[in-house]
């Protein structure tokens, strides 16, 4: 009897427990509504069966009762799976619609943000979906269309490998520490092979002859989406900008070689579909921006990580003369002799492609072209290198500037303190491996490297190893392209972003939703230095993008690196600086023959 009791008061305790860890799955798992509510009525129907007839039974009954609990859980958890849903412009109910705009294609009409401030067109079609025969070719133009195209929803992602619900949310946690509990997210975003569209936001009313800015989203060109909001175009088309961004192909889709693709190419490239999807949108942008309210003669082109990687290719892209003045590029360039990431040459681009198809027992490209898409969209991450194809790059990023051949004006360009951190977040080196890492990277030159970081604690490896994946990935790259700008002539604008705060702070992409105005106003994890912070940077890069100058009225002057060397700091500390000396960079431009 006393067992009885005690079992009891165990299950008092524990139903309670794992009932909250049951509404916490589903709700990172972002399960609909009645998810909920089923979960609720059959706890509730099994603390009944317990007391009545559970708690009377011998202990492989109780086990059977729990089993069956949890088998319910997990058909809930199914059955409640969140819907694909596509991602409206504007959060709020029965949005206002702006007027109609015409387009070379057609007619759109977009949606005005909820304070009235901004119009947004989302989801304009600036190719022909790059599906069926079009998969691995050069964008088309889109067709007409009759009537107009209510642009007020995101169109889908590009294809691109999708990680659970929880996965996300998780990230979401522990990554940037501001997840918010809500209903209204209940749902997951759409990814298609049909996602070249692009997104508009302006001023409200009418508006002419404003600048231009067209961003390029990150992602590894792997993954990533147009619609995220920490550079959303609201921040700065609330301060007179018009703002630009776009889907493009990506992975496998985007950046797959192949010999057959050169022959029935009428330019005889292959490899670089997602530029070339970036060129078009440029296209479409100096055709038809100037019925929003922009100057097709003064486009800033800015991207982050391999969006800002992508940037920098364009830069010497021959397709892209013309369409852009002048380049924001953070976290990322492909300026180094040998990039360091994102990018490859054509044989290997081509050798890749010949083990894709072995891979899937394709012996031409049709039939690769005939699997579907989400059979071979795991391929991500073995293609997803832009390459130099002879057509929209004719020779390297590096070669192109030693041979003075560049499009833009200026540049702004830079990176964060912590750039590695979030990519060697679980591959940590410790003293058991430090020198086995350094050796494997740097080959003959690992004994200058491990002189330069001497360590003795696993606090000193994991330190070194972070600023020394920091510096190959991101730092020295945009060292190489600060020196090629010079030497062209290039007025150019460094900074480094280190400041501190509740969220991602000055990892990867953390200067982002300050450089673009989209700290939000409810945030407790930014504080009030961090919003003026973002309101001097936004100043910045909006003087940059009216004129290619940063400075302005109230602003500390920012000067031209013209040495690799003055450097704006963005953090506690606001102002120019020297930029660190690494000793780094001697043994990189060795390697590189820089």
């Amino acid at each position: 009897m006393k067992r009885r009791r005690i079992g009891k008061i165990i299950f008092i305790i524990f139903v309670p427990v794992v009932f909250a860890l049951m509404m916490a799955v589903l709700e990172l798992s972002r399960n609909t509504l009645p998810g909920f509510i089923i979960m609720t009525v059959i706890t509730f129907g099994y603390i009944t069966l317990f007391f009545k007839v559970l708690s009377e039974k011998k202990g492989f009954i109780k086990f059977l009762g729990w089993i069956g609990y949890f088998a319910l859980f997990a058909c809930v958890l199914f059955i409640t799976k969140p819907p694909v849903k596509a991602v409206p412009a504007v959060d709020y109910a029965d949005p206002v619609r702006t007027g109609v705009v015409e387009t070379a294609n057609g007619k759109v009409r977009g949606v005005v943000s909820e304070d009235g401030a901004i119009e947004i067109y989302a989801g304009i079609p600036y190719a022909k979906p790059p599906v069926g025969d079009l998969r691995w070719k050069e964008p088309v133009d889109p067709d007409n269309w009759d009537g107009i195209l209510e642009a007020d929803t995101f169109a889908p992602m590009s294809m691109q490998p999708v990680n659970p619900p929880i996965y996300n949310s998780l990230a979401q946690i522990i990554g940037y520490h501001d997840y918010k509990i809500s209903l209204e997210d209940n749902y997951t975003e759409p990814v298609s092979e049909d996602s070249l569209y692009l997104n508009i936001w302006k001023p409200a009313g009418d508006v002419s002859e404003l600048p231009v800015l067209v961003y390029i989203h990150g992602g590894s060109l792997q993954t990533g989406q147009p619609w995220y909001e920490d550079y959303s175009g609201q921040g700065l088309a609330k301060k007179g900008i018009v703002v630009v961004n776009m889907g493009y192909r990506l992975g496998v889709f985007g950046f797959f070689a192949d010999e057959e693709l050169i022959a029935e190419s009428e330019n005889g490239t292959t490899g670089n579909y997602g530029l070339l999807d970036q060129i078009k949108a440029l296209e479409w942008v100096k055709e038809n921006i100037a019925s929003f309210g922009g100057n097709p003669d003064n486009v800033t082109l800015s991207g982050e990580s391999a969006g800002s990687a992508c940037v920098s290719a364009l830069c010497t892209s021959p397709l892209a003369e013309g369409l852009f003045n002048r380049v924001l590029m953070e976290s990322s360039t492909v300026a180094p002799v040998e990039p360091t990431h994102s990018f490859r040459l054509l044989d290997e681009a081509l050798e890749s492609g010949d083990e894709l198809k072995k891979k899937y027992n394709c012996s031409t490209v049709e039939e690769l072209r005939n699997l579907d898409a989400s059979k071979i969209v795991s391929e991500a991450d073995t293609q997803h290198h832009m390459t130099v194809d002879g057509y929209v790059l004719s020779k390297t990023p590096h070669d192109a500037y030693i041979d003075g051949e560049h499009n833009e004006k200026e540049i702004i360009h830079g990176y964060n303190l912590h750039e590695g951190e979030a990519f060697i977040l679980f591959s940590q080196a410790d003293l058991s491996n430090y020198e086995g890492k350094v050796r494997d990277y740097f080959e003959d030159l690992a004994d200058e490297v491990l002189e330069i970081y001497p360590i003795t604690t696993d606090e000193e490896v994991r330190a070194s190893w972070e600023e020394i994946y920091s510096a190959v990935f991101f730092d020295y790259p945009h060292y190489c392209l600060n020196r090629l700008a010079v030497q062209n002539g290039i007025p150019t604008y460094q900074y480094y972003f280190t400041k501190d705060n509740g969220r991602l702070g000055p990892w990867h992409s953390g200067e982002e939703v300050y450089l673009y105005g989209n700290i939000p106003a409810d945030s407790k994890l930014y504080d009030e230095y961090d919003r003026q912070l973002s309101e001097a940077m936004q100043n910045y890069f909006v003087n940059f993008i009216k004129t290619g100058d940063p400075n302005g009225a109230g602003l500390p002057e920012w000067k031209r690196n013209e040495n690799s060397s003055d450097v704006m700091e963005f953090g506690d500390n606001f102002g120019m600086i020297s930029e660190r000396k690494h000793a780094l960079f001697e043994v990189l431009d060795k390697m590189q023959g820089f």
